[in-house]
């Protein structure tokens, strides 16, 4: 009784210091101060655990021994994957680690069921518990597994569009609940291996139906997913620190998703529905005119003369790893006395917040990292505003066409400053496969090739000037 008494005293700090360390996560100036409350704890929660399963063991040496062994994996998994991973593929790593949440709610739901069935203690409300376990794991694990695949350029990241694929999803929904019936008054193991093989398909199905575009709000909405998972893990355990963690998880990310969604101007209800992806048609017959190049000379002329520059990045820069140049050009610039501030979209990137992660990395000051309300209404009178590695969130047509696949997305209005560069490898479309009509506007001026090295040879030519001025 007092093993347990304090390991329920550990859980409760444990979920005070999560909640603390959501609430530094929300603000750049105490992101490290809310990674720390977090690690400290997941360490006591995991201590505190150990300890009781230790202490409810036959056998606590090979209980222990088998925990050791299994952290040892992981931890020899996850600090490999950690030395290696590039930020670029930071998306598809987080939506592969929400697979791994789903799968092991699946795993702990058919557990559940065995051990219920071995003792002959069935009750409506646990069998429930199973049920929605075993199900929101299942859509949460093929869900993520589509959303790693299209992230990591595996899969084609235009939506699936299944005939009738609303009606195929609420059906799913509708024979779901009807073999959950069955499975409480049953307590047949059947209706819960169907359930598993539909849930399965309709979590491939909800993502893939989803176009690439719209990937960060489906990441956010995993996120969502896996936090509601290990909740109903945490009921099927009777864990309360794994249902107040997975609670926590599934509404911040919930909460994250409907910011995103009206940032994107998307109907939250859709997004969980996988309904507001759409074929995208890429029409070749439009004539946007000739596009206008420049120099990495011409763009260090233009910002010379500039009293205020917004840069505008997205997924091309963190490619090109151009991050560390691009603080490097801020610093010098800032020095010659101009105004310079970032302007982030909401979904910049793969992955809510990519950008944001980046220029702190590279130690952009927070305070000229502005989101894109925050921006807009100042970019109409400012000089030069450099479009590094960003497409579709820079993309006009999703003011002036309302037949554009990104029609009444707000976007960065980079096109009403008096000159824009947009860095780009080429002319392609981004990855909504939505041409962008800024190219060839009068006033954009393309800059090709690698965003790092572009970025790169302005600062060089900036240094020149001091150089030649000593």
């Amino acid at each position: 009784m007092r093993t347990e008494t304090i390991v329920q005293s550990a859980y409760l700090i444990a979920g005070i210091l999560f909640v603390l360390s959501l609430a530094g996560l929300s603000k750049h100036e105490k992101a490290k101060e809310g990674n720390r409350f977090g690690v400290t704890g997941m360490a006591i929660a995991l201590v505190a655990t150990i300890w009781l399963s230790l202490s409810r063991a036959a056998d606590p040496t090979v209980t222990l021994g088998l925990i050791v062994v299994a952290m040892l994996i992981g931890a020899v998994i996850g600090l490999w994957r950690a030395r290696v991973v590039e930020m670029t593929q930071m998306p598809e790593l987080v939506a592969m680690l929400h697979s791994f949440v789903g799968i092991a709610a699946v795993l702990v739901g058919y557990t559940s069921h065995l051990e219920a069935e071995a003792a002959g203690e069935y009750t409506a409300v646990h069998s429930v518990e199973i049920f929605l376990g075993v199900f929101i794991g299942a859509v949460t694990f093929t869900g993520s597994i589509v959303a790693f695949l299209k992230l990591s350029a595996r899969m084609k990241s235009a939506p699936l569009m299944l005939p009738a694929r609303h009606w195929l999803n609420l059906v799913a929904v509708l024979v779901s609940f009807a073999l959950m019936v069955w499975y409480i008054q049953s307590h047949s193991i059947v209706p819960l291996l169907v359930m598993t093989a539909i849930s399965l398909a309709f979590g491939w199905h909800l993502v893939a139906s989803i176009g690439g575009g719209d990937m960060p709000v489906v990441v956010s909405m995993l996120n969502s997913y896996s936090g509601w998972a290990a909740a109903a893990a945490g009921f099927m355990l009777s864990n309360d620190l794994l249902i107040v963690t997975g609670a926590l998880v599934g509404a911040s990310g919930a909460i994250l998703s409907y910011i995103m969604c009206r940032a994107m101007n998307r109907s939250f209800i859709s997004v969980i529905a996988g309904g507001f992806g759409q074929e995208v048609v890429v029409s070749g017959d439009t004539d946007y005119g000739e596009h206008r190049e420049i120099t990495a000379d011409g763009a260090a002329d233009l910002l010379r003369s500039a009293r205020s520059v917004v840069i505008t990045p997205g997924y091309g820069m963190a490619v090109a790893q151009a991050q560390y140049p691009v603080a490097d050009l801020t610093r010098r610039l800032r020095e010659r006395g101009v105004t310079v501030r970032f302007g982030i979209h909401p979904v910049a990137g793969r992955l809510p917040g990519h950008m944001n992660v980046l220029l702190a990395e590279a130690k952009v000051p927070y305070d000229i990292v502005l989101e894109m309300d925050e921006i807009n209404d100042d970019l109409a009178d400012t000089d030069v505003v450099l479009v590094i590695g960003a497409n579709d969130t820079v993309n006009p047509a999703a003011m002036d066409d309302p037949t554009s696949p990104i029609a009444g997305m707000p976007v960065l209005r980079v096109w009403e400053a008096h000159d824009v560069i947009v860095f780009k490898r080429s002319m392609a479309v981004g990855y909504a496969g939505v041409q962008n009509p800024l190219f060839f506007r009068e006033n954009t001026q393309m800059l090709f090739g690698d965003a790092k090295d572009r970025v790169e040879d302005i600062v060089q030519a900036l240094a020149a000037d001091v150089v030649t001025a000593r």
